[in-house]
């Protein structure tokens, strides 16, 4: 689901959520349409994120756009990366060429020639360029906080300067923001809250109509840049959750999602051995229990060590995530297996996670807390209680709540699992109204964005402000903010693995979030109609179908009768 993202974004709000009518631009409007052409130019694309409210604006984390990823069909980033692969050089898209400065404090991107808006005027440095500035002046659209300083132009050349070196925000300054044209933005009033009614882009599809049967797309027939994918409509639909968006796989109204399956082969892949498949590749990027650590006793780093101690990582692993969503976090300093492997500080290397009750009882009593029969009392005489929230359409999630809640029995701790509406929930993480919630943190290159989305100090806002991009927890830690700071300001390997070390030190010993799940940028698919994804035989992308790079994947597809 939209959840699951490399790049930070909240789902919103009015699309079908199963069930439709089939009509002229109906997603559902399947095969029955087509019996007698020996192929279909079109590809069904779901989403389980509930009811959406049309908006098309690139830059709002909640519009439709973003929910269902065909933000990234119109709309297009300098460059291609791909997190399977994260440590191989991005590939230029619409940009021809970018160069960095060796300190990372700037960069000079080449525009290529070649690349038309959908309303026919030329694409130029003066488009890109706008784009940052449009970043640069509005904190709402802003939301990596990227130190943009100046921004020239030269020919076909935009001259990016940074107030901070940005070797941890490359891919989210060249690959993960929409240029947007000059020409229509500038009349914009406010583009954080415009709904971008008729959006003009530089990508290959252009919107056909937005109904409440669903969003259709359809390819540019001429002025794209780049090779004319051969999918003539994209369909979209989101369901009302995990189990609607499965049932849409299994029959077909879907060929291509995002979406937790619990059982994947008996719900999905036995229904079509042959088509039906499933790719879950892990990334650097992670999934745990955020803590407040501004409400008492949930403060207390001991007791944060000891809850920390008593989760069941297996269990949510076999049990929530079907044993292949959210592979298992074994290593203590939360990096996901395989990807985070050669990150691990020398001291955590071969430290692993086990299920510990006992030495978590210990741990407790050591620090003054009393267990009473099935009752924890902080050292104030008060009974420990948690709330643990996450809106009831995320089953994985919810399974895990339900595991969480039994561990934390285990020692006393009474918990109750809440299940908001998505946006409810979203603001309350924001503004730090939760006790506990389990979410995803942000993922790149290096391990820097998993431990910033939890520990970073210049993220911390006031309760009731939105922390729109991390440290939900409201964790205070001079040394981890420090650590961040030098890791991102760093200039040699050197320099950047003594931060990681400081860092990992932290998250380790302060708890401040539990890891329990990698993350992956998998999907569930059916190539019966398109072949051409993404593969363990030929990574070349990530596969999920609401980021930066769906255009790529797209442009590679091809019929399955050709």
């Amino acid at each position: 689901m939209q959840r699951r993202k490399l790049f930070a974004v909240a789902v919103a709000s009015v699309l079908a959520t199963g069930g439709l009518a089939a009509c002229g631009d109906s997603p559902n409007a399947d095969n029955a349409n087509n019996a007698n052409k020996s192929s279909v130019d079109f590809l069904k694309i779901g989403m389980p994120n509930g009811t959406q409210t049309e908006n098309h604006n690139p830059f709002a984390g909640t519009s439709s756009a973003n929910a269902l990823g065909y933000k990234w069909m119109i709309y297009e980033p300098l460059t291609q990366w791909n997190p399977v692969r994260p440590a191989e050089p991005a590939v230029p898209w619409l940009a021809s060429a970018v160069k960095w400065a060796d300190d990372y404090k700037s960069a000079e991107v080449t525009v290529r020639d070649n690349a038309t808006w959908s309303d026919g005027q030329k694409l130029t440095a003066e488009d890109v360029a706008y784009t940052f500035n449009l970043l640069k002046s509005n904190e709402a659209l802003n939301v990596n906080a990227i130190p943009f300083d100046q921004i020239t132009v030269a020919g076909n050349v935009v001259k990016v300067t940074f107030k901070t070196p940005q070797f941890v925000n490359q891919n989210k300054i060249m690959a993960s923001t929409p240029i947007v044209p000059k020409h229509i933005w500038e009349k914009i009033s406010d583009p954080a809250t415009d709904i971008n009614k008729t959006p003009v882009g530089s990508g290959p599809y252009t919107l056909k109509s937005f109904t409440q049967a669903g969003v259709t797309l359809s390819v540019r027939t001429e002025g794209y840049w780049g090779t004319v994918p051969q999918v003539k409509e994209l369909r979209y639909v989101s369901y009302a959750d995990n189990n609607a968006q499965g049932t849409a796989l299994a029959n077909g109204d879907t060929e291509w999602s995002f979406v937790f399956l619990p059982n994947p082969k008996a719900t999905f892949i036995d229904k079509d051995p042959e088509h039906h498949k499933v790719w879950a590749p892990g990334v650097l990027g992670i999934h745990g229990l955020y803590i407040n650590t501004t409400i008492k006793p949930f403060d207390d780093v001991k007791l944060r060590q000891a809850m920390n101690m008593v989760i069941n990582r297996a269990d949510i692993f076999t049990q929530a995530e079907a044993s292949y969503f959210h592979p298992e976090i074994k290593s203590v300093t939360g990096l996901p297996p395989g990807a985070g492997d050669a990150f691990i500080a020398p001291e955590y290397k071969g430290k692993e996670f086990s299920n510990d009750v006992a030495g978590a009882k210990a741990l407790l009593q050591s620090a003054g807390y009393k267990l009473n029969g099935k009752v924890l009392s902080d050292p104030s005489g008060k009974p420990v209680k948690i709330k643990l929230s996450d809106p009831a359409p995320w089953s994985d999630y919810q399974t895990s709540l339900e595991i969480i809640k039994s561990n934390f029995a285990e020692i006393g701790i009474a918990a109750t699992v809440e299940k908001p509406n998505q946006d409810v929930w979203d603001k309350n993480v924001q503004t730090g109204a939760f006790e506990a919630s389990m979410r995803w943190t942000n993922g790149g290159a290096t391990p820097y964005d998993i431990y910033q989305t939890v520990m970073d100090g210049d993220l911390l806002k006031p309760i009731g402000t939105p922390a729109q991009q991390g440290n939900f927890g409201r964790f205070k830690s001079p040394e981890a903010t420090a650590a961040l700071t030098a890791y991102k300001n760093a200039t040699s390997d050197e320099a950047r693995t003594t931060a990681m070390n400081q860092i990992q030190k932290v998250f380790v010993e302060q708890a401040p979030m539990f890891p329990v799940g990698a993350d992956n940028v998998g999907a569930a698919y059916s190539d019966k109609n398109w072949t051409g994804w993404p593969t363990d035989a030929d990574p070349y992308s990530g596969a999920q179908p609401t980021q930066p790079y769906v255009s790529l994947i797209i442009g590679k597809l091809k019929p399955a009768n050709s």
